[in-house]
């Protein structure tokens, strides 16, 4: 790995202006839509990272992408991160693939940023996390939210609405076909909506309210009768904790148009977040305070990216690692659990 000169180890207190005096090596593995419409651009857009090699097990991919990139590639990971000096490496896999992938970035000493999710289930997910220590190596998950202001102020205006008593979340889009591929089979997937894009509101939810303390799930296989999938493409989840808040979430691949919400009521006022906007209101509606944000693509993957950098740096926190994200796959192993028994889990009794 590449040496990271005059660089702190430690996190500072506040911010610091440290000369960058080389960026850090990266490379991806798996060239799908994420990694093509997110990961690289990201990368090509940071003053932290470079892009230095690319990897998928897809000749053609490979090839189309090492045209338009101009780096080194690679059909075998192992192969990649033995041959090019990599600090980190971008993984964004088939479920199924990612322990895999990480173990063997770990062995080779590579940090690295995981595409939701971070496994599959709890004890993969404690597999994992302990693999990472012992390499002593940083992961970070892609959750992006969490370097979105928007995202970041509803704990300060969810402060102003008294007693919080329910929550109502809810992340919607359309996909055509759900059995179109490898998200279309469980064995690959893991699961459906709650693993794969769900995965991002779950996050939010246990950000801001914690791990809950019962669950009780219903997820559907039937939106394309005429077709053949066993991931579910829609879910209901009830939950609730013991403070005496409650409330629900609704995932769906089919239902659109694309759509995402959270709004919490407390016994003074709501706070209702969307898209790239967030309010307080009354509790009539009426509305108090209001924060909008325009972005221009790719700022959310670039600041995911630079974000990472100084987690590797010693200079950020890592708010998304591979122990925070034991309680992710514990809430959705419970949802699996839930559907299957149709009766309420403790998702805190899998930790």
């Amino acid at each position: 790995m590449t040496e990271l000169a005059q660089l702190p180890l430690t996190r500072p207190r506040g911010l610091q202006v440290v000369e960058r005096t080389a960026k850090l090596r990266a490379g991806v593995v798996g060239l799908g839509k994420q990694a093509c419409e997110d990961h690289i651009p990201g990368l090509l857009g940071s003053d932290a990272a470079e892009l230095v090699a690319i990897c998928d097990s897809s000749s053609e991919v490979l090839r189309e992408q090492q045209q338009r990139l101009e780096v080194p590639g690679y059909t075998d990971a192992e192969a990649m991160f033995a041959a090019e000096l990599l600090d980190l490496v971008v993984v964004c896999v088939p479920h199924s693939e990612g322990r895999r992938i990480v173990e063997l970035a770990a062995r080779h000493g590579i940090h690295v940023l995981k595409e939701k999710p971070f496994a599959t289930s709890v004890d993969e997910a404690k597999r994992l996390a302990e693999a990472c220590k012992k390499a002593d190596i940083r992961l970070m998950v892609t959750l992006q939210r969490r370097f979105n202001p928007i995202y970041t102020s509803f704990p300060q205006l969810a402060d102003q609405i008294g007693t919080p008593m329910m929550v109502n979340a809810a992340y919607t889009m359309h996909t055509t076909d759900p059995s179109e591929g490898w998200r279309g089979r469980s064995e690959q997937a893991g699961g459906g909506c709650i693993i794969d894009m769900g995965y991002h509101l779950v996050d939010t939810l246990l950000w801001y309210f914690g791990l809950p303390d019962r669950l009780l799930a219903d997820i559907s296989t039937r939106a394309r009768l005429d077709r053949s999938y066993d991931t579910e493409d829609t879910a209901l989840i009830h939950f609730s904790y013991d403070s005496g808040l409650y409330g629900s979430l609704l995932l769906s691949r089919f239902i659109g148009p694309k759509a995402e919400e959270i709004r919490l009521i407390g016994n003074k006022g709501i706070v209702h977040l969307e898209r790239g906007r967030i309010r307080r209101l009354t509790n009539g509606g009426d509305v108090v305070e209001s924060l909008c944000r325009e972005q221009a693509w790719p700022s959310a993957a670039v600041s995911q990216i630079n974000h990472f950098c100084r987690v590797i740096e010693g200079m950020r926190e890592n708010v998304s690692g591979p122990s925070e994200n034991l309680a992710h796959l514990a809430f959705i192993q419970s949802c699996y659990e839930s559907a299957r028994s149709r009766a309420h889990v403790n998702p805190k009794e899998l930790l």
